[in-house]
């Protein structure tokens, strides 16, 4: 199979967490899959990046901005194929344009418009795990773009549509969609199975669990989620057509 796992940056904010997820991946590897990672920033990278860019500049070009937040994602993504190797496996880093990720023009929301799948293809063909950084792509004009606060998410669902995958998973600190804040609320119930259009409802409402264009992105190519815990083994929650 062809699996696409996505790894927030709380499931990357430090080095035990980090190679616990490169242990999952190389051990799907092992097993004889095609494996791509799509990664985020590690822990609060995005807002310390943000926090020192207005100590320079209050008002910075959003051109600018993409360039710089860019990094985060893709210092991850170097970190994560170091730790593959380190525990025996093979990866290869990849920022998104390397990755084919195609968007507008749009700096700080960007929308990806198309996807070249063949340099990723290329990378699980020579027996690689390819671990991309998530949230970004390249415009028309050939400029680093980032796709908005949870971006990663996006990237994930496009790139499973974009390859065929068999599976998506989105592995996160929750394990699972919940009806509302199991951290509030004790009584939360977890769905084992939830459609795209009650998920964007709960998105509406304030549910920070996927990004609305990632949902959208998965529902508008037949693409079924699966939102993990990256913590902890056990089932979570898929999203997807309910019918």
């Amino acid at each position: 199979m062809l699996i696409v796992q996505k790894y927030g940056g709380t499931s990357l904010q430090d080095a035990g967490r980090l190679l616990r997820a490169a242990g999952r991946l190389t051990s799907l590897f092992r097993q004889g899959h095609q494996v791509v990672a799509v990664v985020s920033a590690q822990g609060q990278t995005t807002d310390e990046m943000i926090a020192r860019a207005a100590q320079i500049n209050p008002r910075p070009a959003k051109r600018e901005m993409d360039a710089y937040l860019a990094a985060g994602e893709q210092m991850s993504a170097g970190l994560m194929a170091m730790a593959i190797g380190a525990l025996g496996g093979s990866a290869v880093s990849m920022t998104g344009w390397q990755a084919g990720i195609r968007t507008d023009g749009c700096h700080g929301d960007a929308r990806i418009l198309e996807i070249d799948p063949q340099p990723i293809l290329a990378e699980l063909a020579k027996k690689r795990i390819a671990v991309v950084a998530g949230f970004q792509g390249v415009s028309p004009e050939g400029r680093i773009t980032t796709l908005g606060r949870g971006g990663s998410d996006t990237t994930a669902a496009a790139l499973a549509a974009a390859l065929k995958a068999d599976r998506c998973q989105i592995f996160t600190d929750v394990d699972g969609i919940y009806d509302r804040d199991p951290r509030r609320y004790a009584d939360a119930q977890k769905y084992d199975r939830i459609g795209y259009g009650e998920m964007l409802r709960l998105i509406g409402h304030g549910a920070q669990v996927l990004h609305d264009r990632s949902v959208e992105t998965a529902r508008d190519a037949g693409i079924t989620l699966e939102v993990l815990s990256a913590l902890k083994d056990g089932p979570g929650t898929l999203v997807g057509p309910m019918e």
